[in-house]
């Protein structure tokens, strides 16, 4: 017994089982690429997704967009985004009872080369805090479907190497990520900016040079011509009918990426040449140290873009001395080393709170303010970080609309005003609930400190 026992103690430790090499490169990939779709994107693909492929150009991958498991993924998205019926009037709810039939029919259609996309229906939308209008295309349901689809296997490839200060439409970034970025360099003193605009943007993107450019990844003929029938689908404007010569239509679900992919090689030159640019779609800034700088940041995008056949707003398009004057960013006014909501953005809400509160009103105030009050929370969650007295303001100006349609429930006339605040105080609306922005904002900024 006691050789056995020393023949047992001089044996090496068995090491406790653990993970394999293999297992946490697996798993590091899954992690770096956790947003894309499963239905899509194998551990295989997403390895070579990472060490590249032969060429940097992807083929084989209509049987990706047209798989059954990514025309139902697809679908699911489109679903829960929602949105209106195209010009076929098929609404998603109606779409999704006929669901068995109208997934293997897209798969069929696409897999035999038959699908062809219908017309994109032209909406209107006003442009908050002005007259003019914007247009809105809105494809068919089983069209959104199938872009989106294209959009689970296009995506990956492309946002591989897109650009770090582009933040719009990408997965994991969103505007407060661009804002913070705008906030850290104009603290580290870049006080001179250049304020861009693409004039029509969506619009004028050139087709050809469009498909130019994703070529330079995509090597699959049969994708390359779905995207092209997608640009070049007809579009139906109340009785007016024709076919785009030029852009992507906002609201379709394949154009966000089409736009990052577009203006790529111009966030790939402005970091090469050294420019601190902060891009979000189609809306853009470049901050810079001294006016010389901005002066060239300002060249090379003007030479970029009449190369690449877009425009740059002859009048939208300036330099902004921060130390004198502000620009406008995503929502936010910035000036003064300090940042508010744009005019536009406050405009907007005022119009919003205008509807929820008229002062014929015949809803209880209860009901009333928990109608404002989810108006205000969301808009609060993006504004969040403004000055204080921008929320000091409003509050008061919805307490003076409240306390309006409170007069008018006493046969008074006009505005809340004089005796009005003594009547109905602050503290009344407190008691009933009203979300105040101010009180709100104090409290994040004691969080903060924490």
């Amino acid at each position: 017994m006691q050789e056995g026992g020393n023949a047992m103690a001089h044996q090496p430790e068995t090491p406790p089982a653990g993970v394999s090499a293999t297992t946490k490169q697996a798993g590091e990939v899954w992690a770096r690429w956790s947003w894309t779709e499963p239905a899509v994107w194998t551990e295989r693909m997403l390895t070579a997704l990472d060490n590249g492929v032969k060429g940097g150009v992807w083929y084989s991958l209509i049987d990706k967009v047209y798989a059954p498991a990514n025309l139902a993924a697809a679908f699911g998205r489109v679903a829960s985004n929602g949105g209106a019926a195209g010009v076929d009037h098929i609404t998603i709810e109606q779409f999704a009872e006929h669901l068995a039939e109208n997934l293997p029919r897209l798969h069929n259609d696409l897999r035999r080369q038959e699908y062809r996309p219908q017309d994109i229906r032209r909406h209107w939308i006003p442009k908050p805090g002005s007259t003019d209008k914007r247009p809105l295309g809105i494809p068919t349901v089983r069209d959104r479907v199938v872009q989106t689809a294209l959009r689970n296997v296009l995506e990956p490839i492309f946002e591989q190497t897109f650009a770090e200060h582009s933040y719009g439409f990408r997965p994991g970034r969103g505007c407060k990520d661009a804002l913070r970025r705008v906030e850290a360099l104009l603290t580290a003193g870049y006080t001179q900016v250049v304020d861009a605009d693409l004039k029509s943007y969506f619009d004028t993107i050139p087709h050809d040079r469009l498909l130019e450019r994703i070529r330079t990844k995509v090597g699959d003929g049969r994708v390359l011509h779905l995207l092209e029938a997608f640009l070049k689908a007809g579009v139906l404007d109340g009785l007016n009918h024709w076919t785009p010569e030029a852009g992507s239509p906002q609201g379709a679900v394949i154009s966000p990426l089409l736009s990052n992919i577009y203006l790529d090689p111009l966030d790939q030159l402005m970091a090469q040449q050294g420019f601190a640019m902060v891009r979000y779609a189609d809306d853009f800034v470049v901050l810079c140290r001294d006016a010389a700088e901005a002066e060239r940041a300002l060249q090379v995008l003007r030479d970029w873009t009449a190369a690449a056949g877009l425009t740059l707003h002859p009048h939208k398009t300036r330099i902004v001395d921060t130390r004198r004057d502000g620009f406008d960013f995503l929502g936010y006014h910035f000036a003064r080393n300090t940042r508010w909501p744009r005019a536009k953005s406050t405009q907007k809400l005022k119009d919003t709170i205008r509807t929820q509160t008229r002062r014929a009103d015949g809803r209880s105030l209860q009901v009333i303010i928990a109608t404002v009050n989810q108006t205000l929370r969301g808009w609060f969650a993006y504004f969040q970080h403004s000055h204080w007295p921008t929320f000091r303001r409003l509050d008061g100006w919805i307490r003076m609309r409240l306390r309006s349609i409170l007069r008018r429930r006493q046969g008074q006339q006009g505005r809340g005003r004089g005796s009005d605040h003594q009547r109905w105080p602050n503290a009344f609306f407190a008691e009933q609930g009203l979300f105040s922005l101010r009180a709100a904002h104090a409290l994040a900024c004691q969080s903060s400190l924490r």
